[in-house]
């Protein structure tokens, strides 16, 4: 099981502790909230096997850029979804809409601070420990988010 501790910003699997970023807005499950959810979910879809670390998707789906400065520069409003995504699926009444609120586990530019809350709901990683986590997991993997 995965388990994410939003006041801890920590993602944790198999004994090994990642840090994560999860919603700047804090914890909750309205939608258009940017809020990150709380409770039980599961592993919807793993995005982005074998895609080259800082790949940029939109839509789950690939654009063929690598994230660089230069994009960043030229897009600086973007929401940055890089290398895999595993999609969130709430598997509680009060979270079932969160994979309709396309929450994911998914990486993020380096240059993006992690160990805060910032994101838009989304639990964001660093590519390489976004990589190895997504190479250990499965489809349907058990996931929990707490505050605390």
């Amino acid at each position: 099981m995965i388990t994410i501790n939003i006041a801890d910003q920590t993602l944790e699997y198999q004994n090994k502790t990642y840090s994560i970023s999860s919603a700047k807005n804090g914890v909750g499950e309205v939608e258009n909230s940017y809020c990150t959810p709380l409770g039980k979910f599961k592993i919807a879809e793993k995005i982005g096997e074998n895609l080259k670390a800082g790949s940029v998707l939109v839509a789950r789906v690939p654009t063929g850029e690598v994230f660089s400065k230069t994009l960043f520069d030229q897009n600086p409003d973007r929401d940055w979804i890089l290398t895999r995504i595993l999609w969130l699926e709430g598997v509680e009444s009060h979270n079932k809409n969160t994979k309709d609120r396309y929450i994911y586990i998914h990486g993020s530019p380096d240059e993006t601070p992690i160990g805060v809350p910032g994101s838009k709901g989304c639990i964001r990683m660093y590519n390489q420990d976004v990589i190895e986590l997504f190479d250990k997991i499965h489809t349907g993997e058990d996931v929990v988010i707490i505050k605390s």
